[in-house]
């Protein structure tokens, strides 16, 4: 029976993640992602944080860079934010029963524990878990984020 159960859960998971990569693989095109990135970049007081878009990868390369980034594990829950510099692959926040990582494929993504089956989302343009992610490219103190009651990502106190 243990047996049986394992070999339905692997097949859930194959099936399950199979079809999110198929179904939510689009990307944006080179005037597409330029008009994002404008309209969604936020400028500060002492630079740009950058919005980044899954397409850009970029977590491939190990840039010890100050990311921000908007998930929730639910989708009834709030929007958190959490400040990660990127010195290593691996866990970046665990909320409730899910795991906001870095995979070995270099892909950010949230794994959600459900006893012996687990559900797996990646972070791509049309997702319901991750809303933006932004990276601070200057070597200066990077700035505080918050979410305002609008669900607004701000820079605080500007």
């Amino acid at each position: 029976m243990k047996r049986l159960l394992s070999i339905i859960g692997v097949i859930t998971l194959l099936g399950t993640s199979t079809t999110s990569l198929v179904a939510c693989n689009t990307q944006y095109s080179e005037d597409e992602l330029k008009k994002e990135k404008e309209k969604n970049n936020i400028t500060t007081k002492d630079g740009i944080l950058e919005w980044i878009s899954p397409q850009e990868k970029p977590f491939n390369q190990v840039d010890n860079k100050w990311y921000f980034i908007v998930w929730r594990g639910d989708k009834n829950d709030n929007w958190k934010i959490i400040k990660y510099k990127y010195e290593r692959q691996g866990l970046l926040e665990e909320y409730n029963n899910f795991i906001l990582s870095i995979n070995n494929q270099k892909e950010l993504y949230i794994f959600k524990k459900q006893g012996l089956i687990g559900f797996s989302t990646k972070w791509n343009k049309n997702n319901d878990y991750f809303k933006l992610v932004y990276r601070w490219n200057l070597d200066t103190t990077e700035p505080n984020l918050v979410i305002d009651n609008d669900g607004n990502v701000k820079v605080n106190g500007e």
